[in-house]
């Protein structure tokens, strides 16, 4: 009998499937990113209850704001960074642990200063673990599946903007088990633990395929122009405009001029800059961050304005002052499930459409704020606050997807840092120049007159953003 041998030919070895975001996992993300814009809008309701309590000076109060704002800002790229070179999964593991640990810091600490470092170290937390979040959308999804994540993230960013406001009132007025503007920041615990639990399961490791090397000049040259601006203006009016502050802005420009020039030099030189100036070529992304600069200028500084015109000017309670932002919250909500469609179907004028509904919102907001005070709440703000929703959900998501439609993968780390940035720098700025503005006028005008002169200021900058989103590109991949 013969005998028969069998050969096998040896299959082709497969590349690895790229990861891939599962709806647990985009909810995962999607939750941790909704915590650091919840936690710097959460404390403008608190500030005077956490003024009686700690005994805080109006400087060091802005401290408790300013203080987390800036280390957020300053650390966003870098964490984007450190998330393509180490991992994703990793960098957003633990910067999520880190932000429940510092936010129980804040909600235990014993004096005000002891609450402005925790801030500090809580804002450096949320810049390790905000870029992942984006960076693992851009390189755990495509086609589709990515543009309906981008959108979701657009939408729970501007509802987590004003949730915030919402929930600090509430938790401050529900005074929890005595714990009072604390349990603002206790809240997030056990978040956390469950952002954490599900993480572990669902969220896949990312990483670039060339990972960069720490551009260690760079990120202090950015450090140092970020604090040089936002210093300045977020401390100057209570600090009583002392000279460093004059100093710090004058150091502004040549700051910002010394770290392009070593980016620039960097990248000629073929090593790897923290901020790719040929990122900047890519139209999609510069037009992008150029109408976020005014769009979240103008949100962050109405939100601020509004809520201590409401407790301090229209004797409302913390908890007043929050619903009255109910029905924008709503309509953003609803206006977002539907701003895919749209998109689709009418392309980037549906931001153009945006900014004409939001300006016809904000100007019902400003009749009323001058034809109702001093009984200035829920029902007069409501026209305007729910037609505002409206046009800010049709900016917001939007302009997030075209930012970063263009960004490579091997590059969503840096692309999502230098994104989140510029909106963190502008909320910034937004509460520094518009609040400034408010609280300047104040005194000499009354609160009414100061609000509605602010509240037009505003609206000049939804114009500037209508008209820079002509120029955006028609469709988005």
């Amino acid at each position: 009998m013969g005998v028969t041998t069998e050969t096998t030919t040896p299959h082709a070895v497969r590349p690895a499937a790229p990861p891939e975001l599962g709806g647990l996992g985009l909810f995962t993300v999607l939750l941790a990113a909704a915590l650091p814009l919840i936690d710097f809008f959460i404390v403008n309701v608190a500030l005077p209850t956490i003024g009686a309590d700690l005994s805080a000076s109006e400087s060091v109060l802005e401290l408790v704001v300013a203080g987390y704002g800036l280390a957020y800002a300053v650390l966003l790229v870098l964490g984007g960074r450190l998330g393509d070179l180490f991992g994703r999964r990793r960098l957003f593991l633990g910067g999520m642990l880190a932000f429940g640990l510092t936010s129980l810091a804040c909600g235990l600490a014993p004096t005000a200063w002891t609450l402005v470092a925790a801030r500090v170290a809580q804002g450096a937390a949320s810049a390790a673990m905000l870029p992942q979040v984006l960076a693992t959308i851009q390189s755990a999804t495509a086609g589709p599946r990515r543009a309906r994540a981008m959108g979701l993230y657009g939408a729970t960013a501007g509802l987590a903007m004003v949730a915030g406001q919402i929930l600090g009132g509430v938790l401050v007025a529900a005074d929890i088990a005595g714990t009072s503007w604390r349990a603002a920041f206790l809240v997030n615990v056990p978040v956390v633990l469950l952002g954490l639990f599900l993480a572990a399961r669902t969220v896949p490791e990312t990483r670039s395929p060339r990972p960069e090397p720490v551009d260690g000049p760079g990120t202090v040259l950015l450090a140092a122009t970020l604090l040089a601006l936002l210093a300045p203006l977020t401390e100057g009016r209570a600090a009583g405009w002392p000279l460093w502050t004059w100093l710090s802005l004058a150091a502004f420009p040549f700051l910002a001029w010394a770290f392009f020039a070593v980016e620039l030099r960097a990248d000629r030189e073929g090593r790897t800059p923290l901020v790719p100036p040929s990122l900047f070529q890519l139209v999609s992304l510069r037009r992008g961050l150029l109408l976020i600069l005014p769009f979240s200028m103008g949100f962050a500084g109405f939100m601020f304005v509004i809520a201590v015109a409401l407790q301090e000017g229209a004797g409302r309670s913390p908890v007043q002052a929050g619903l009255a932002l109910v029905p924008l919250a709503v309509t953003f909500l609803f206006t977002s499930i539907a701003g895919p469609r749209l998109i689709a179907r009418h392309g980037t004028r549906v931001v153009t459409a945006g900014a004409l509904i939001q300006g016809v919102g904000l100007g019902l907001m400003i009749l009323a704020a001058h034809s109702s005070w001093p009984d200035l709440g829920l029902l007069p703000l409501l026209p305007g606050g729910a037609i505002a929703g409206v046009g800010q959900a049709l900016q917001l998501p939007v302009v997030f997807r075209i930012v970063l439609s263009e960004v490579p993968p091997a590059r969503a780390g840096v692309g999502s840092g230098v994104m989140v940035t510029t909106q963190q720098v502008s909320l910034a700025l937004g509460v520094a120049t518009l609040g400034t503005l408010f609280l300047a006028l104040a005194p000499g005008m009354g609160m009414r007159d100061a609000l509605v002169t602010t509240l037009l200021v505003q609206l000049a900058g939804v114009a500037l953003t209508g008209v820079l989103s002509l120029r955006l590109p028609r469709t988005i991949d």
